[in-house]
């Protein structure tokens, strides 16, 4: 039984960890497949080849996903480097500038309608410990939160979110390539990917707690937007060329 409870618990905490990179997957997999069915479009609009169409597509899903999931990296280590910078900077404060330190977390608590001694009480308390001190200071007074994703984890889910949701759209183009379709190899294609913005929508509202008609929609009308654009600026060129 033991075993059991603690085996639940040990998964609850391991979804826990992943429910926080979910939000870098959403983002990740809307401009995956949106990039990359903006490449199908343009490439589809200028009648280009199954072959050319893979290898646009392809070229598209490694290159912005690797930038992206670079940038996602860099952004979160960034964010965790500048917060333990001002961790550092208050516990020197505490340990060289004790009385205005002391004096703020006071001024803190004043704030919050406290006086008299229950504040002196609370202000001893929270000075007594100089970890717990440094936690008030970085919330209170620099508002200021840790950062537990971590940059590989940030930068894995937006690039595993990339490839696959932007793979989507080049499914079907693969598939005739390997074994030929007879069929019309775009639309197929903006079904697919039509699909694709629906669920990605959906988690999107999920994530930032807004209508779910509303995110559905939104990522719907904006991926198609951008494939619109690119199948006619491709269908344009495609014109001026030849």
């Amino acid at each position: 039984m033991a075993q059991k409870q603690e085996l639940k618990i040990h998964g609850q905490s391991s979804f826990g960890k992943l429910q926080d990179y979910i939000g870098e997957f959403v983002y990740g997999g809307i401009d995956g497949s949106v990039t990359t069915f903006a490449v199908v479009a343009g490439s589809a609009g200028a009648g280009l080849e199954s072959s050319v169409v893979i290898i646009l597509g392809f070229a598209n899903l490694i290159a912005d996903g690797f930038a992206m999931s670079v940038g996602s990296y860099l952004s979160t280590k960034s964010e965790r480097e500048n917060y333990e910078k001002h961790k550092a900077i208050e516990y020197w404060e505490i340990e060289n500038l004790r009385e205005r330190e002391v004096e703020e977390v006071r001024e803190i608590y004043t704030n919050y309608g406290f006086k008299g001694q229950l504040l002196e009480d609370i202000v001893a308390h929270m000075t007594a410990d100089k970890d717990r001190w440094v936690e008030v200071m970085m919330k209170e007074e620099l508002e200021m939160q840790a950062e537990t994703k971590t940059p590989f984890g940030m930068g894995a889910a937006t690039f595993s979110a990339f490839v696959l949701m932007g793979f989507i759209p080049l499914l079907v183009y693969v598939w005739d390539y390997s074994a030929g379709l007879n069929a019309n190899l775009f639309l197929i294609s903006s079904i697919m990917t039509g699909f694709v913005f629906l669920a990605i929508g959906y988690l999107k509202s999920r994530v930032t707690g807004t209508s779910k008609i509303r995110g559905v929609l939104e990522t719907l009308i904006l991926g198609g937007a951008a494939a619109t654009l690119s199948y006619f600026v491709g269908n344009w060129l495609e014109k001026l060329i030849s």
